[in-house]
């Protein structure tokens, strides 16, 4: 495969999404203990197709999470997680204080492999 190509390939395939949102300082501790589990279970799949990192603000509510899928498939067994489905639920039934603002980026530059 030439190089033009393979880039191609990578540019059209990997998903890069960002989501920010702000829970009720009430529900920030549950919020960060839920992440941390399905973060876990992420580790635990074993699967280099997915890069996950979650961010706190320095206000201990707003939240960021960057999930970067290599391929479709890797992005389904992630929203499969059932960790992943009950923090959604959790997070969504408790009262945002700001909803969840979703934004699909494109990798312009990067230190490191993604993958």
């Amino acid at each position: 495969m030439q190089a033009s190509s393979l880039l191609k390939k990578q540019i059209t395939v990997m998903k890069i999404v960002k989501v920010t949102y702000t829970v009720q300082p009430s529900f920030a501790a549950k919020n960060l203990e839920n992440v941390k589990t399905f973060v876990r279970d992420i580790k635990a799949l074993d699967n280099s197709s997915i890069r996950y990192i979650s961010y706190l603000g320095a206000d201990g509510k707003t939240f960021t999470h960057i999930a970067t899928f290599d391929n479709d498939e890797a992005q389904a067994q992630f929203l499969a997680l059932p960790s992943f489905k009950s923090f959604q639920q959790q997070r969504d039934g408790s009262g945002l204080e700001r909803g969840e603002q979703l934004d699909m980026l494109e990798l312009a530059a990067a230190s490191y492999e993604i993958f």
